[in-house]
């Protein structure tokens, strides 16, 4: 048998001692805990930490090595076998058999994604296979084959255990999880397993199949808060939320609120008006002090806490919610001992007033197990991204005892290159060191792969656990912001914590601006690295004027044309400036009636298999529209025939192709017509010409 580095021991006994007397862990209660924030406010009991299992490159054997970066991770073919153990080699077919894990319990299966993984799939638990089959299928919905027996919806689930690409479906055990591989390590593999290890002692009663039938009430119950928190979460506190409103001026520093402990807030909502409401976002810093602690364990700019930043990116999820309207609420839950202190800093040039309320109940705060809730922003500007001189950046590093629960980005790329493949920044992977580890417990395959999505996918989304609230485009340029929430994959941790993403990207990115958070809870002394942000930190970001798309990576062979520069008929388009057109402007043509039609002028230089794709701005009020080449229909807006510009709170600049043309060397009309209301706004920034080999 060829063995190869482990994160853990084959199999891996947790050497934890002295759990207390709780209740069975069973799979209804883990589903309770997917919706009950209250309970991460205390250490575990019975304790327990969270381990991944993953297809990273198994060449990044020592911290910060000459092989730390190594990025082969799932796409076939890597140097070393992405899992624990090869089992069998392959055979004459190019199948083989490969150890994912082998872990002693008491345990649970918490979290499972997957980007695209072939093979097959075998999960044992307590010495019973639950599943035998198509390892994708277990990876993105892994509760879809109990469904139907139970009597359970499979509806219920979409949205709500399934997010993305990733699965919330606990699967507990009280002795021992296995689960093997078998394929072909040229096909595609990737997968993150996320599995909780208790202390020994602590009772858990193993995943079977009719659980789902068993605990349908506690699923129902936690696919409809997951489903529309805002309406079905479910708060402790009783009474009404204690209000505040105040006017904050640049340079000042004003308490909004205080309040006697022992409580908990539950429900804290936050609204920002200025001239610039989106730069007051980033520049007034909120502070939330417990317990006379001289420095806020809440320290963040308004909107980034919210997870918004920069400005209003409207997105409801489990702890936070922000409505189009500029209403921010978190519900993650804040407990305190003797006094809680809400306080704004105005570190910008402009008064801001800011208005909101908290609701607050009663909590029993524990000497021994109870933690402030933290969440501390760190910037840096100015970064170079790179997929040579790759970085490891610190999010949290921390000592003392806590749980890791959440993590927050906004970036800003101005990579100029329109394509994911070329402009992507998440090549890097997440890595997290608990209680002095020497090889991270938790190992990613890429910054996607740990918000739930893959293949630098620049769509908007937002599940209750993950999502990417901006980007602004073409593809993952500009403006970027996502989040995911650690809940029933919680990261808990006795001694330490280190948590670091890599910025590694398609190529070398100067100018690159790298804002997170990392949401988390600590016992009392629990000591960071924290630096105090500064005016500068929060400096007002903008796009680089003037950008032009480069040729290469995914848009090799392709040449651009500014909209202006080939439309027929200048007179009927009007040009306006701003940062996120290339050029600095974006050609605006306004529609007289439904049918109504532009047309630009487009050259070809040889003849050849080409595709042509226009830029254009999708923004509130967008039109719809289709296009014609050459007066034949050409496949662009795939089957609907048509794009939809409507993009109700966000602007983006995004490309709508066509199907692959043969075209002959000279000029070729597109034509872009109008479909339906004429009131819609069409821009244009610029026609995109590639030929494919």
């Amino acid at each position: 048998m060829k063995r190869f580095f482990v994160q853990f021991p084959v199999v891996l006994a947790v050497a934890l001692s002295g759990a207390a007397v709780a209740p069975p862990i069973t799979t209804g209660s883990l589903v309770d805990e997917m919706v009950t924030l209250r309970g991460l406010t205390y250490l575990p009991e019975p304790a327990y930490r969270t381990v991944q299992f993953s297809s990273y490159d198994r060449r990044s054997t020592v911290a910060g090595g000459p092989l730390w970066f190594s990025n082969s991770d799932g796409f076939g073919g890597e140097p070393i076998p992405n899992f624990e153990v090869v089992l069998k080699e392959p055979g004459p077919d190019g199948a083989g058999e490969y150890l994912i894990c082998d872990v002693e319990g008491p345990g649970a299966i918490v979290r499972t994604w997957t980007a695209k993984m072939e093979g097959k799939l075998r999960v044992v638990l307590d010495g019973e296979a639950v599943f035998d089959g198509a390892a994708q299928e277990f990876l993105t919905k892994p509760y879809d084959g109990f469904a139907g027996a139970a009597g359970v919806d499979a509806g219920l689930l979409d949205g709500t255990f399934y997010q993305r690409d990733a699965a919330y479906c606990p699967m507990p055990f009280g002795e021992r999880c296995r689960i093997e591989w078998s394929g072909d390590l040229k096909s595609l593999h990737f997968y993150q397993i996320q599995i909780r290890l208790y202390e020994k002692g602590a009772e858990v009663v193993a995943f079977q199949p009719q659980d789902l039938k068993t605990y349908a009430g506690s699923i129902e119950r936690a696919a409809k808060i997951l489903k529309d928190p805002d309406a079905a979460y479910e708060f402790e506190s009783a009474g009404a939320a204690a209000p505040f409103e105040l006017t904050v001026g640049p340079g000042e520093k004003k308490p909004a609120l205080e309040l006697a402990g022992p409580k908990a807030v539950e429900r804290l909502r936050v609204t920002v008006s200025a001239a610039d409401r989106d730069l007051a976002l980033r520049q007034t810093v909120m502070h939330v002090e417990c317990d006379g602690y001289p420095w806020g364990q809440v320290q963040a700019p308004v909107g980034d806490f919210f997870g918004t930043g920069p400005g209003v990116n409207p997105y409801v999820s489990l702890p936070f919610t922000v409505e189009p309207a500029g209403m921010m609420t978190s519900r993650y839950v804040m407990p305190f001992e003797t006094t809680l202190r809400l306080v704004f800093e105005n570190l910008g040039e402009q008064p801001v007033t800011i208005k909101g309320d908290a609701l607050a109940g009663d909590y029993a705060w524990d000497g021994a197990r109870s933690m402030h809730f933290r969440a501390r922003w760190r910037v840096d500007h100015g970064l170079v991204a790179s997929n040579k001189e790759v970085q490891d950046l610190p999010f949290l590093v921390a000592n003392g005892a806590g749980v890791y629960v959440g993590t927050a980005i906004m970036m800003l790329n101005p990579n100029e290159i329109p394509t994911p493949h070329g402009n992507w920044w998440g090549e890097g992977d997440e890595k997290v060191f608990v209680d002095g580890e020497a090889r991270p417990s938790t190992f990613g395959t890429g910054s996607e792969d740990y918000f739930n999505y893959s293949w630098s996918s620049p769509d908007i989304f937002f599940y209750p656990y993950c999502g990417q609230t901006r980007n602004d485009g073409p593809a993952n340029r500009g403006f970027v912001s996502d989040y995911r929430w650690q809940i029933v994959d919680a990261l808990p941790f006795k001694e330490s914590i280190g948590f670091y993403m890599e910025l590694f990207s398609h190529e070398p990115t100067p100018g690159f601006s790298y804002a997170r958070i990392g949401y988390h809870y600590g016992r009392p002394g629990l000591r960071d690295d924290h630096v105090v942000i500064t005016k500068e930190d929060v400096r007002r970001l903008e796009l680089p004027a003037g950008w032009q798309p480069q040729a290469r990576f995914g848009s090799a062979r392709s040449v651009f044309y500014q909209a202006e520069d080939v439309v027929k008929g200048r007179g009927r388009v009007k040009m306006e400036k701003g940062n996120l057109w290339s050029g600095g402007e974006i050609c605006r043509w306004q529609p007289k009636e439904a049918g109504d039609a532009l047309t630009l002028s487009v050259p070809v230089e040889k003849a050849g298999k080409y595709g042509i794709m226009l830029v254009m701005a999708h923004e509130p009020g967008g039109a719809k529209v289709s296009a014609r080449v050459d007066g034949k229909e050409a496949g662009f807006g795939g089957k609907e025939g048509a794009v939809n510009l409507e993009e109700p709170y966000r602007l983006m600049l995004l490309p709508s192709g066509t199907e692959t043309l043969e075209l002959n060397e000279g000029k070729h009309e597109v034509e872009v017509k109008l479909e339906g209301d004429p009131k819609g706004a069409v821009g244009i920034d610029f026609v995109w010409v590639q030929q494919w080999r």
